[in-house]
């Protein structure tokens, strides 16, 4: 068993071979609290969550980080605009992107440290590389000397003579515009920190490597996020962290965007939409299978009508499991091990897509079975897609999803007696052989948005995709 991995660096899959035996190390760059989530930033929390549940299906110990970066020139800039505090701003959305990443059923990180909580560990990696002749102090400012670092640019392959780094505003005093600001000089009313240097606050390259290398020491296993960061954050990330003298990440793996009409989901464009808002709309077990079944490293194209697909791909496996239950008279547990053609998939690059053709082919396998009466093999069906769906945080009967089929707790009870009232006459037509008026009871049923299923135990009813 080997797993590979996509490593950006390397532009090619490589085998995965841990630092330490039996253990994987993770560092994921998280949310900038500016605003609440969309799904296009819970994407990326999301796939590196199937990542971390395969690892550990695979027996390795997770070590996996997640940040927080609370501090931001549009934190400040919003909070200026709001006259609220800047922390009060970054916490409001930290508390909604934690809401996102559980109501999507992601694990929680090892640990989420926030930038804030960590600027004596970036005041000592500045003063190492002010000292090692990589970085200067300037105007209250400390910027990275991007020509002292032969590897810079690596990452994103690209020329240092053709490159244009992103600058902020008061970031005056460089040798070299192409240099990055670690620190920024402080600017009335905005939030700062004395250092030796004078009083500022950090930049967002910094907050990620001092975090990476306080959690996960100087190497580590895997350092994640989307494609938008390879440059320039990752790759001042890189820097900062190897002129320190940290081997840092080992490998580099980056998912791919949520796009609407071909371009990336951002709050900036006004085509996002809130997680918040989404799962109003959509079963949030329902919202996990669209944005987490595509391949990472593919973009995934915002629709209602792949929504609608989604919802309609996983009604049928959950109808599947549904009826076995049924059958079985209780609950199947899952097998201790995959298929191993899902475990092929999953190990060759996280190949979800492929993987849950598995699931699929599985399913028909146990409908077939079921078909059949044959109990036995429906039920050895049920515990597969059970492992395999457990791994991709998408098993029905997971308790996590326990109410989540329900579009409206309140108004379920009363519409089931309802339904069953209608279903009793339909059973009564049966009785007499008027299959005429059996068919038309659930024909209309249907045209409501129901499904009816005639069981082992009488019909029953779910709501069918919309």
């Amino acid at each position: 068993m080997t797993i590979r991995l996509y490593d950006t660096g390397a532009r090619q899959i490589r085998d995965f071979t841990p630092l330490i035996p039996g253990c994987v190390s993770i560092y994921l760059c998280g949310a900038t609290v500016q605003a609440a989530p969309h799904i296009g930033h819970i994407r990326s929390g999301l796939n590196f969550d199937i990542m971390r549940r395969w690892f550990a299906y695979r027996g390795y110990d997770v070590t996996f980080i997640r940040n927080v970066t609370d501090i931001d020139d549009k934190i400040i800039a919003k909070s200026a605009d709001q006259g609220r505090p800047w922390w009060s701003i970054g916490y409001e959305n930290e508390r909604a992107f934690n809401s996102g990443y559980d109501v999507l059923g992601c694990l929680p990180p090892t640990y989420e440290p926030r930038a804030t909580g960590h600027i004596p560990e970036m005041i000592e990696m500045m003063r190492v590389l002010i000292e090692r002749g990589h970085a200067y102090a300037a105007d209250g400012n400390v910027y990275f000397d991007v020509r002292s670092f032969p590897g810079y640019l690596q990452l994103s392959n690209q020329n240092l003579d053709e490159l244009r780094q992103p600058s902020g505003e008061g970031e005056t005093g460089k040798r070299d515009p192409r240099d990055f600001a670690m620190w920024k000089a402080a600017k009335p009313g905005e939030p700062s920190w004395e250092t030796p240097w004078g009083r500022g606050r950090p930049g967002w390259h910094l907050e990620c490597s001092a975090m990476a290398h306080k959690y996960l020491g100087s190497a580590f296993d895997i350092h994640g996020g989307g494609l938008d960061l390879i440059f320039p954050h990752h790759e001042n990330e890189i820097a900062q962290a190897k002129a320190y003298g940290d081997a840092f990440a080992r490998y580099w793996v980056h998912n791919a965007w949520v796009t609407m009409s071909g371009e990336k989901m951002s709050k900036s464009l006004g085509n996002s939409v809130l997680v918040s808002e989404m799962v109003k709309q959509w079963r949030p077990v329902v919202l996990r299978y669209y944005l987490g079944t595509p391949h990472y490293r593919s973009m995934i194209e915002y629709s209602d009508e792949a929504l609608r697909e989604a919802e309609s791909a996983f009604a049928r496996i959950e109808g599947f499991v549904q009826r076995v239950v049924e059958k079985a008279g209780g609950v199947v547990e899952p097998a201790d091990e995959v298929p191993p053609a899902f475990a092929e998939a999953m190990d060759d690059d996280l190949g979800v897509p492929h993987a849950l053709a598995i699931v699929h082919t599985t399913v028909r396998q146990g409908n077939s079975a079921l078909a059949a009466d044959d109990k036995e093999a429906a039920v050895a069906r049920l515990a597969e897609v059970r492992a395999m769906l457990g791994v991709l945080g998408l098993d029905p009967l997971d308790p996590h999803w326990s109410g989540d089929s329900d579009r409206g707790d309140d108004l379920h009870g009363v519409v089931d007696t309802l339904v069953r009232l209608v279903l009793e006459q339909r059973e009564a037509a049966r009785g007499r052989k008027d299959w005429a008026s059996a068919d038309a009871i659930r024909d209309q049923l249907q045209q409501t948005g129901l499904v009816i299923e005639d069981g082992p135990t009488g019909p029953r009813w779910t709501l069918g995709p919309r």
